[in-house]
């Protein structure tokens, strides 16, 4: 588990939807960041295939890239750490999310002549736009909540790597507070196959939403913990669920990152 919070930022006001005007001066509703990952392996593999990479962004702000290679094991990890880690030092050179999604799809083709594939998710919280950019190049959906909302981001897109000029969808949203999006790899989606049950996702974020504002570490872990429920503890593929969330603001300016992981 990896919790990312009190992400603060303040951006100008024309650009945002929280301020309000009174005798001519602006004042900004303030907003914080937080993101929340929750992954696990395939049962009885020494390896993880998926492969999560963050960094800040040099415009301000934060990208999260989510990568699944193909198989399983140490051969899916090695895939995906190709993909993720290509995308990761664009993004921090100040190189845009779509370009750097297409730019890595295009090396992973080049390094492995087209015979392995790959699924990758952009999130960015986009300071410069300010803007939740949302990059998918993955047959799993993104979940999006907006103004209370839940929608559903499935256009149809390649994986990455099969050849040249792989295009990713892409998306923004302006940063307002309860704007939030949960990403997952495709273990999510085959959760419970084996005993012809699945996970209604987009139900189970009904559920979760419900309840309030989202919560990016309690969404993640909810999630993967009722994939498991379905996989009795021993998950048939890689499971990676990544949160965004936009809150209000509440404490200091500092930012906390914590993590938990097995070892």
């Amino acid at each position: 588990m990896l919790t990312i919070s009190h992400f603060f930022f303040k951006p100008p006001c024309y650009l945002l939807t929280n301020w309000t005007s009174h005798k001519g001066r602006c004042t900004i509703h303030s907003m914080e960041a937080q993101f929340a990952v929750a992954k696990i392996g395939k049962y009885a593999t020494s390896e993880s295939g998926d492969t999560l990479e963050m960094v800040e962004r040099p415009s301000g702000g934060m990208s999260f890239v989510l990568v699944d290679g193909q198989r399983s094991g140490k051969s899916a990890k090695a895939i995906s750490n190709v993909v993720a880690r290509k995308a990761i030092s664009l993004l921090a050179d100040g190189v845009r999310d779509g370009a750097a999604a297409r730019a890595a799809s295009d090396y992973l083709y080049t390094h492995r002549s087209g015979k392995v594939m790959a699924t990758l998710n952009i999130l960015s919280i986009d300071l410069q736009s300010n803007t939740l950019v949302i990059v998918r190049n993955n047959h799993a959906p993104v979940i999006l909540i907006q103004d209370g909302e839940i929608q559903l981001i499935d256009d149809p897109v390649d994986p990455v790597g099969i050849r040249r000029e792989i295009r990713p969808s892409i998306r923004e949203y302006p940063l307002a507070e309860g704007l939030a999006a949960v990403a997952f790899t495709d273990g999510l989606t085959l959760a419970g196959n084996r005993r012809g049950v699945s996970l209604d996702i987009v139900k189970h974020t009904q559920d979760l939403l419900a309840e309030g504002l989202p919560s990016p570490e309690r969404w993640a872990e909810s999630l993967l913990r009722e994939a498991l429920a379905l996989d009795e503890g021993r998950p048939s593929d890689d499971i990676s669920v990544l949160v965004v969330a936009i809150l209000p603001h509440e404490n200091d300016d500092a930012r906390y990152l914590t993590a938990r992981m097995p070892l």
